[in-house]
């Protein structure tokens, strides 16, 4: 690429817009230009607009710091200064679809790290890895929008990330039923332990929403496009619970698996450490060169050891053993604000990029 493309962040001022501009600050393919933000920020320096806020590990990126943040409410004002956008607002779902559809019109491409237009039916809901053709939606989108460049596309729940991509490797072998209780960690709330004490010591045994979703966009993941619009699978059928627990970053999950064609656990492993994508083809910047490790270990994957596999975009399998109930279980784990969040969010782009779909104005 000969010239970066110009990035604007929507809800640059919270945990997911602080995750973008810390991966985006020296990509060699995207520039961040414009921040964005509630009109409470807007007007302020990045710096100030964050304050005492910033929870990442790193340092604040010295380019954003002076950066004065706009009003991500001022559509074609943002859309003035950049070739697309990333979105991690917070606002009502409504809200949420409303304005990132403005964007769209504005002929500005919007790759969204929210849960607003994970179900609209012609918007691409992608782990890159497991889906990319699900980009060719995108021209039916356009055609609703009235559009030539502008649509949105989202990334799945950081939940997902922990079995989705083994159960995909596994097609082959007719995953039928799935029972997955996921172990979340509290940055999935836009949280830290500094500004959530109770979770010190705790478990929270219930996240708002997050089983459905758990249960339901695997499926849209696996669907197929009909008529411009995403009809989601059928099988397998999964049920969950999503557990809250006193890890900062790191979304575990411990699966069960039901399944056609019975493997062999040797055949399993295989799928899984051979199992790569458009991403790994195309070679593109986030992508992990292995998408997925197994371990062998009986005491892992584990958070402290595991979750940054891969910058934070592989994900850890372990425990693989065969079940008296089900066929086989395993455990999954998997960082939920890089691949879960902002990183998908950027390897969606770059993927929508190299396609041709992301270009300059």
């Amino acid at each position: 690429m000969n010239k970066k493309l110009k990035v604007g962040i929507l809800g640059a001022t919270g945990m997911v817009g602080q995750r973008f501009i810390s991966l985006l600050e020296n990509h060699p393919w995207y520039e961040v230009v414009a921040l964005a933000a509630s009109p409470r920020s807007a007007g302020k320096t990045y710096e100030e607009a964050v304050g005492g806020r910033w929870k990442m590990t790193t340092p604040m990126p010295e380019a954003v710091k002076s950066m004065v943040v706009m009003n991500v409410n001022e559509v074609e004002k943002v859309a003035a200064e950049v070739d697309f956008v990333f979105s991690a607002v917070d606002m009502s779902k409504e809200e949420i679809r409303n304005i990132e559809d403005a964007y769209a019109k504005t002929e500005t491409p919007v790759v969204s790290n929210n849960s607003a237009h994970r179900w609209t039916p012609d918007v691409p809901m992608m782990i890159p890895e497991i889906n990319p053709e699900h980009a060719e939606v995108i021209e039916a989108q356009k055609k609703r929008l009235g559009t030539t460049r502008g649509f949105v596309a989202v990334k799945p729940n950081c939940s997902i990330q922990a079995y989705a991509p083994a159960l995909t490797a596994w097609k082959e072998f007719e995953p039928v039923e799935v029972v997955a209780t996921t172990y979340q960690a509290i940055s999935g709330a836009g949280k830290t332990f500094k500004d959530w004490p109770e979770m010190i010591e705790n478990i929270i045994p219930y996240i708002g929403g997050e089983e459905e979703k758990s249960e339901q966009e695997p499926l849209r993941l696996w669907g197929k496009i009909v008529d411009g619009k995403i009809e989601k699978a059928t099988l397998p059928v999964i049920t969950t619970q999503c557990i809250r627990v006193p890890v900062l970053d790191g979304h575990t999950a411990a699966v069960f698996v039901k399944f056609n064609k019975k493997p062999t656990k040797e055949e399993l492993i295989d799928r899984l450490v051979n199992f790569s994508g458009e991403p790994q083809e195309l070679d593109l910047p986030s992508a992990p060169k292995q998408f997925i490790q197994y371990l062998e270990e009986d005491n892992r994957p584990q958070v402290k050891a595991d979750v940054d596999y891969e910058n934070g975009m592989g994900v850890s399998i372990g425990r693989l053993r065969e079940d008296t109930v089900y066929d086989y279980k395993f455990v999954g784990l998997a960082h939920n604000t890089v691949r879960g969040a902002a990183g998908g969010a950027v390897l969606c782009a770059e993927l929508l990029t190299a396609k041709g779909y992301i270009q300059a104005k």
